[in-house]
């Protein structure tokens, strides 16, 4: 989606769900050391959740990480399946994408270096987790991926960066449930007081994400 097509749209349409929807339950309380760091990046209008692929392996979730043999961090963001990839967005993709319910695609891709916000392209929020909300956050996103015959996911094209991937998906992207959203379930799975409930923009996503960090 374009942001001087649909940004005056979703603002008020998050207005609206943050008013009209209830919040679900905080996560339960975990005390453990905080000394897994992740980061979330946002580039003004999508995010995405960076993880330490050396972790992520350690765990055995996820394997599409083999996809990525050379990466040191590994991205994983989620969108519409259609508007996500495509290299030219049109205004009606935009607009089915935001109004219609349509399916999903896990975009990943392996990273030599954690992302910084130096470039000024990004705005980039590290994220300390405990090393039980870390196994829950690569969990969560491990289940996203759509493995209608089980073990790894096939990839289904060509990702937006030089040897990125997307991945069928599980879930339906629509403008009460985009990428932003569902960054922030991700964060939630993994013991961040952050709730997703209207939640659309990039924006509204990183300053309640910095807002929650700075209460724990």
């Amino acid at each position: 989606m374009r942001r001087w097509l649909l940004g005056p749209a979703l603002a008020l349409c998050a207005v609206w769900l943050a008013t009209c929807e209830t919040a679900p339950p905080p996560p339960a309380v975990d005390d453990g050391p905080r000394t897994r760091l992740i980061h979330v990046a946002s580039n003004g209008w999508h995010t995405a959740i960076v993880v330490p692929a050396a972790a992520v392996a350690a765990i055995g979730a996820l394997p599409e990480a083999a996809d990525f043999p050379d990466a040191r961090y590994l991205e994983f963001g989620w969108g519409d399946r259609t508007y996500y990839p495509a290299k030219e967005k049109t205004l009606g993709m935009t607009l089915a994408a935001a109004l219609a319910p349509t399916p999903a695609v896990m975009h990943m891709a392996g990273r030599l270096a954690a992302p910084s916000d130096e470039s000024r392209r990004l705005e980039v929020v590290p994220v300390a987790l405990t090393e039980a909300g870390f196994r829950n956050l690569v969990g969560a996103i491990a289940a996203t991926f759509e493995r209608p015959s089980g073990g790894r996911a096939e990839s289904v094209s060509r990702g937006l960066y030089p040897g990125s991937r997307f991945y069928h998906a599980h879930g339906t992207f629509h403008l009460f449930n985009t990428c932003n959203t569902w960054t922030a379930r991700m964060l939630r799975a993994g013991g961040v007081a952050l709730s997703s409930s209207g939640i659309v923009m990039a924006d509204g996503l990183m300053a309640r994400l910095r807002a929650a960090l700075a209460v724990e």
